[in-house]
Protein backbone atom coordinates (compact mmCIF):
# COMPACT_ATOMS: atom_id res chain seq x y z
CA UNK A 1 0.00 0.00 0.00
CA UNK A 2 1.47 3.39 -1.27
CA UNK A 3 0.68 5.75 1.64
CA UNK A 4 3.05 8.34 2.12
CA UNK A 5 1.42 10.91 0.17
CA UNK A 6 -2.32 10.32 1.50
CA UNK A 7 -3.74 13.31 4.00
CA UNK A 8 -2.51 13.24 7.15
CA UNK A 9 -5.30 13.49 9.89
CA UNK A 10 -5.54 16.21 12.69
CA UNK A 11 -7.49 14.06 14.54
CA UNK A 12 -5.31 11.73 16.42
CA UNK A 13 -4.46 11.72 19.87
CA UNK A 14 -1.34 10.33 21.07
CA UNK A 15 -1.40 9.14 24.37
CA UNK A 16 1.81 7.08 24.39
CA UNK A 17 4.49 6.94 26.88
CA UNK A 18 1.74 8.36 29.40
CA UNK A 19 1.88 6.72 33.03
CA UNK A 20 -0.80 4.33 33.22
CA UNK A 21 -1.89 5.61 30.02
CA UNK A 22 -4.32 7.67 31.67
CA UNK A 23 -6.50 5.35 33.14
CA UNK A 24 -9.41 6.20 35.25
CA UNK A 25 -10.58 4.47 38.20
CA UNK A 26 -13.48 1.48 37.85
CA UNK A 27 -17.24 1.81 37.04
CA UNK A 28 -19.60 1.69 40.24
CA UNK A 29 -22.93 -0.39 40.62
CA UNK A 30 -25.18 -3.35 38.80
CA UNK A 31 -22.00 -4.68 36.51
CA UNK A 32 -21.00 -8.25 35.01
CA UNK A 33 -19.32 -11.25 36.61
CA UNK A 34 -15.41 -11.70 36.25
CA UNK A 35 -15.93 -14.37 34.03
CA UNK A 36 -18.20 -12.16 31.55
CA UNK A 37 -14.95 -9.60 31.42
CA UNK A 38 -12.54 -12.67 30.88
CA UNK A 39 -14.53 -14.12 27.96
CA UNK A 40 -15.26 -10.88 26.93
CA UNK A 41 -11.85 -9.53 26.46
CA UNK A 42 -10.58 -12.66 25.15
CA UNK A 43 -13.29 -12.23 22.09
CA UNK A 44 -12.46 -8.59 21.85
CA UNK A 45 -8.31 -8.98 21.53
CA UNK A 46 -8.91 -12.42 18.75
CA UNK A 47 -11.86 -9.89 16.77
CA UNK A 48 -10.25 -6.72 17.19
CA UNK A 49 -13.35 -4.90 18.82
CA UNK A 50 -14.98 -5.69 21.97
CA UNK A 51 -18.60 -6.01 21.22
CA UNK A 52 -19.92 -4.35 24.57
CA UNK A 53 -17.79 -1.64 24.08
CA UNK A 54 -19.23 -0.96 20.48
CA UNK A 55 -22.71 -0.59 22.27
CA UNK A 56 -21.26 1.87 25.25
CA UNK A 57 -20.06 -0.19 27.96
CA UNK A 58 -19.63 -3.70 29.03
CA UNK A 59 -22.59 -3.03 31.75
CA UNK A 60 -24.69 -3.77 28.12
CA UNK A 61 -24.94 -6.98 28.70
CA UNK A 62 -26.11 -7.22 32.55
CA UNK A 63 -28.66 -4.37 31.52
CA UNK A 64 -30.16 -6.77 28.39
CA UNK A 65 -30.71 -9.31 31.29
CA UNK A 66 -32.63 -6.78 33.28
CA UNK A 67 -30.24 -5.31 36.02
CA UNK A 68 -27.32 -3.03 36.44
CA UNK A 69 -27.04 0.38 34.91
CA UNK A 70 -24.27 2.11 32.68
CA UNK A 71 -21.81 4.32 34.26
CA UNK A 72 -20.17 6.95 31.61
CA UNK A 73 -16.52 7.63 32.94
CA UNK A 74 -15.26 10.97 31.82
CA UNK A 75 -11.88 12.28 30.45
CA UNK A 76 -10.38 15.37 30.45
CA UNK A 77 -10.05 16.33 26.69
CA UNK A 78 -6.79 16.40 25.21
CA UNK A 79 -4.68 18.29 22.35
CA UNK A 80 -4.64 16.12 19.20
CA UNK A 81 -0.72 15.35 18.78
CA UNK A 82 1.04 14.63 15.53
CA UNK A 83 2.99 10.89 16.00
CA UNK A 84 5.94 11.22 14.89
CA UNK A 85 7.52 7.68 14.04
CA UNK A 86 6.54 5.82 11.59
CA UNK A 87 3.49 3.55 12.73
CA UNK A 88 2.03 6.51 14.25
CA UNK A 89 2.29 8.38 11.28
CA UNK A 90 1.08 5.36 9.08
CA UNK A 91 -2.53 5.17 11.33
CA UNK A 92 -2.57 8.95 10.80
CA UNK A 93 -2.27 9.21 6.95
CA UNK A 94 -5.09 6.05 6.56
CA UNK A 95 -7.46 7.92 9.37
CA UNK A 96 -6.53 11.23 6.89
CA UNK A 97 -7.55 9.30 3.80
CA UNK A 98 -10.68 8.44 5.51
CA UNK A 99 -11.83 11.32 6.74
CA UNK A 100 -11.00 12.38 2.84
CA UNK A 101 -13.25 9.86 1.56
CA UNK A 102 -16.33 10.14 4.11
CA UNK A 103 -16.45 13.85 3.55
CA UNK A 104 -17.29 13.66 0.61
CA UNK A 105 -18.92 10.11 -0.08
CA UNK A 106 -21.33 10.26 2.90
CA UNK A 107 -22.94 13.53 1.80
CA UNK A 108 -23.23 12.44 -1.93
CA UNK A 109 -24.81 9.09 -1.08
CA UNK A 110 -26.77 9.99 1.99
CA UNK A 111 -27.47 13.27 2.65
CA UNK A 112 -25.78 13.20 5.87
CA UNK A 113 -23.00 15.20 7.22
CA UNK A 114 -19.25 13.99 7.97
CA UNK A 115 -17.89 15.10 11.72
CA UNK A 116 -14.60 13.23 12.34
CA UNK A 117 -13.92 11.38 14.84
CA UNK A 118 -10.64 11.20 17.11
CA UNK A 119 -8.59 8.13 17.24
CA UNK A 120 -6.31 7.83 20.61
CA UNK A 121 -3.41 5.88 20.45
CA UNK A 122 -2.53 4.27 23.60
CA UNK A 123 -0.14 1.61 25.08
CA UNK A 124 -1.73 -0.79 27.06
CA UNK A 125 -4.82 0.78 28.69
CA UNK A 126 -6.08 4.32 28.73
CA UNK A 127 -9.69 5.40 29.60
CA UNK A 128 -12.77 6.45 27.37
CA UNK A 129 -16.05 7.22 28.05
CA UNK A 130 -17.28 3.90 27.19
CA UNK A 131 -14.82 2.41 29.92
CA UNK A 132 -11.45 1.06 30.50
CA UNK A 133 -9.84 0.80 26.89
CA UNK A 134 -7.42 -2.12 27.32
CA UNK A 135 -4.81 -3.95 24.53
CA UNK A 136 -6.15 -7.21 25.36
CA UNK A 137 -9.58 -5.90 23.69
CA UNK A 138 -8.05 -4.79 20.16
CA UNK A 139 -9.41 -1.52 18.77
CA UNK A 140 -12.90 -0.30 19.49
CA UNK A 141 -15.05 2.35 18.55
CA UNK A 142 -16.73 4.00 20.97
CA UNK A 143 -19.65 5.72 20.36
CA UNK A 144 -20.01 7.90 23.45
CA UNK A 145 -16.89 10.10 23.45
CA UNK A 146 -16.77 9.06 19.09
CA UNK A 147 -13.22 8.23 19.55
CA UNK A 148 -11.27 5.17 17.99
CA UNK A 149 -9.20 3.49 20.44
CA UNK A 150 -5.93 1.98 19.61
CA UNK A 151 -2.85 -0.03 20.58
CA UNK A 152 -0.95 -0.35 17.41
CA UNK A 153 0.26 -3.51 19.13
CA UNK A 154 -2.05 -5.26 17.94
CA UNK A 155 -1.01 -5.40 14.51
CA UNK A 156 2.03 -7.42 15.57
CA UNK A 157 -0.30 -9.90 17.03
CA UNK A 158 -2.47 -9.95 14.21
CA UNK A 159 0.55 -10.91 11.87
CA UNK A 160 2.18 -13.22 14.64
CA UNK A 161 -0.83 -15.27 15.52
CA UNK A 162 -3.69 -14.70 12.69
CA UNK A 163 -1.06 -15.03 9.39
CA UNK A 164 -3.09 -11.36 8.91
CA UNK A 165 -0.86 -8.03 8.18
CA UNK A 166 0.80 -5.73 5.82
CA UNK A 167 0.07 -2.27 5.62
CA UNK A 168 -3.75 -2.33 3.86
CA UNK A 169 -4.63 -5.22 6.18
CA UNK A 170 -3.75 -2.71 9.01
CA UNK A 171 -5.40 0.26 7.09
CA UNK A 172 -8.53 -2.17 6.77
CA UNK A 173 -8.51 -2.86 10.32
CA UNK A 174 -8.51 1.26 11.38
CA UNK A 175 -11.57 1.40 8.63
CA UNK A 176 -13.18 -0.95 10.03
CA UNK A 177 -13.13 1.04 13.16
CA UNK A 178 -14.30 4.09 11.42
CA UNK A 179 -17.19 2.09 9.79
CA UNK A 180 -18.87 1.87 13.18
CA UNK A 181 -18.11 5.72 13.51
CA UNK A 182 -20.00 5.63 9.61
CA UNK A 183 -23.23 3.75 11.39
CA UNK A 184 -23.51 6.05 14.50
CA UNK A 185 -23.63 8.78 12.29
CA UNK A 186 -26.38 7.03 10.21
CA UNK A 187 -27.87 6.26 13.20
CA UNK A 188 -27.97 2.57 13.11
CA UNK A 189 -25.73 2.04 16.21
CA UNK A 190 -28.52 3.43 18.67
CA UNK A 191 -31.32 1.76 16.87
CA UNK A 192 -29.46 -2.28 17.02
CA UNK A 193 -28.77 -0.58 21.45
CA UNK A 194 -32.23 -0.44 21.51
CA UNK A 195 -32.85 -3.47 19.50
CA UNK A 196 -30.35 -5.99 21.45
CA UNK A 197 -32.12 -4.32 24.27
CA UNK A 198 -35.40 -5.79 23.27
CA UNK A 199 -33.66 -9.38 22.12
CA UNK A 200 -35.62 -11.97 23.26
CA UNK A 201 -32.28 -14.25 23.42
CA UNK A 202 -28.72 -13.68 23.50
CA UNK A 203 -28.52 -15.31 20.10
CA UNK A 204 -30.72 -12.54 18.33
CA UNK A 205 -28.36 -9.98 20.61
CA UNK A 206 -25.67 -11.60 18.86
CA UNK A 207 -27.08 -11.74 15.11
CA UNK A 208 -27.58 -7.94 15.77
CA UNK A 209 -23.70 -7.39 16.83
CA UNK A 210 -22.79 -9.69 13.25
CA UNK A 211 -24.79 -7.26 11.18
CA UNK A 212 -22.86 -4.04 12.79
CA UNK A 213 -19.43 -6.01 12.32
CA UNK A 214 -20.00 -6.97 8.85
CA UNK A 215 -21.41 -3.43 7.73
CA UNK A 216 -18.19 -1.73 9.42
CA UNK A 217 -16.34 -4.72 7.13
CA UNK A 218 -18.28 -2.99 4.00
CA UNK A 219 -18.16 0.30 4.59
CA UNK A 220 -13.78 -0.17 5.00
CA UNK A 221 -14.31 -1.62 1.44
CA UNK A 222 -16.39 1.53 0.56
CA UNK A 223 -13.41 3.78 1.75
CA UNK A 224 -10.70 1.50 -0.23
CA UNK A 225 -12.63 1.85 -3.40
CA UNK A 226 -13.37 5.16 -3.27
CA UNK A 227 -9.89 6.36 -2.07
CA UNK A 228 -8.44 4.46 -4.51
CA UNK A 229 -9.97 6.02 -7.15
CA UNK A 230 -8.53 9.71 -6.33
CA UNK A 231 -4.82 8.34 -5.30
CA UNK A 232 -4.33 4.80 -6.69
CA UNK A 233 -2.72 3.94 -3.21
CA UNK A 234 -3.59 -0.30 -3.59
CA UNK A 235 -1.30 -2.64 -5.20
CA UNK A 236 -0.07 -5.96 -6.09
CA UNK A 237 -0.95 -8.43 -3.03
CA UNK A 238 -3.11 -6.00 -1.17
CA UNK A 239 -6.51 -7.02 -1.19
CA UNK A 240 -5.22 -10.73 -1.14
CA UNK A 241 -3.94 -9.17 2.15
CA UNK A 242 -6.56 -7.65 3.79
CA UNK A 243 -9.10 -10.81 2.64
CA UNK A 244 -6.46 -13.17 4.46
CA UNK A 245 -7.00 -10.93 7.97
CA UNK A 246 -10.89 -10.77 7.34
CA UNK A 247 -10.72 -14.84 7.02
CA UNK A 248 -8.03 -15.01 9.88
CA UNK A 249 -10.72 -13.14 12.67
CA UNK A 250 -13.97 -15.18 11.81
CA UNK A 251 -15.97 -16.27 14.88
CA UNK A 252 -15.89 -19.52 13.15
CA UNK A 253 -12.08 -19.93 12.58
CA UNK A 254 -11.11 -18.26 15.94
CA UNK A 255 -13.76 -20.95 17.61
CA UNK A 256 -12.19 -23.98 15.68
CA UNK A 257 -9.08 -22.83 16.48
CA UNK A 258 -9.50 -22.40 19.91
CA UNK A 259 -9.81 -25.90 20.18
CA UNK A 260 -14.14 -25.98 20.33
CA UNK A 261 -16.94 -26.80 18.19
CA UNK A 262 -18.40 -24.35 16.19
CA UNK A 263 -21.51 -21.84 17.45
CA UNK A 264 -22.81 -19.86 15.02
CA UNK A 265 -25.05 -18.34 17.77
CA UNK A 266 -22.67 -17.49 19.26
CA UNK A 267 -21.03 -15.37 16.69
CA UNK A 268 -20.69 -11.54 17.39
CA UNK A 269 -18.69 -11.11 14.13
CA UNK A 270 -19.67 -13.27 11.56
CA UNK A 271 -18.05 -16.02 9.88
CA UNK A 272 -14.77 -16.01 7.80
CA UNK A 273 -16.60 -16.64 4.73
CA UNK A 274 -18.94 -13.73 5.85
CA UNK A 275 -16.24 -11.02 6.47
CA UNK A 276 -14.80 -11.34 3.38
CA UNK A 277 -17.77 -11.12 1.70
CA UNK A 278 -18.77 -8.10 2.63
CA UNK A 279 -15.02 -6.30 2.74
CA UNK A 280 -15.14 -7.31 -1.35
CA UNK A 281 -18.79 -6.17 -1.71
CA UNK A 282 -17.63 -2.43 -0.54
CA UNK A 283 -14.47 -2.59 -2.25
CA UNK A 284 -16.79 -3.71 -5.50
CA UNK A 285 -18.99 -1.05 -5.38
CA UNK A 286 -17.75 1.82 -3.46
CA UNK A 287 -21.45 2.38 -2.14
CA UNK A 288 -22.85 2.72 1.36
CA UNK A 289 -26.16 0.86 0.37
CA UNK A 290 -25.20 -2.14 -0.54
CA UNK A 291 -23.45 -2.19 2.53
CA UNK A 292 -27.13 -2.62 4.40
CA UNK A 293 -26.44 -6.22 6.28
CA UNK A 294 -29.99 -5.64 7.99
CA UNK A 295 -31.77 -6.56 4.50
CA UNK A 296 -30.27 -9.34 3.32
Amino acid sequence: MKWEDLQTSENIEDRRGEPGGGMMGGAGGGGIGLGTIVVLGVIGWALGINPSLLIGGADMLSRMGGGGRQVERQETQREASKPTDQMGQFVAKVMGSNEQVWSQVLPQQEGVAFRAPRLVLFDGVTNSRCGTAQSAMGPFYCPIDQKIYLDTSFFRDMKQRFGGGGDFAYAYVISHEMGHHIENLLGILPKVQRAQARAGSRAEANNLSVRVELMADCLAGVWANNGNARQRFLEEGDIEKAVASAQAIGDDRLQRAQGGRVVPDSFTHGSSAQRTEWLLRGLKSGKVDDCNTFNR
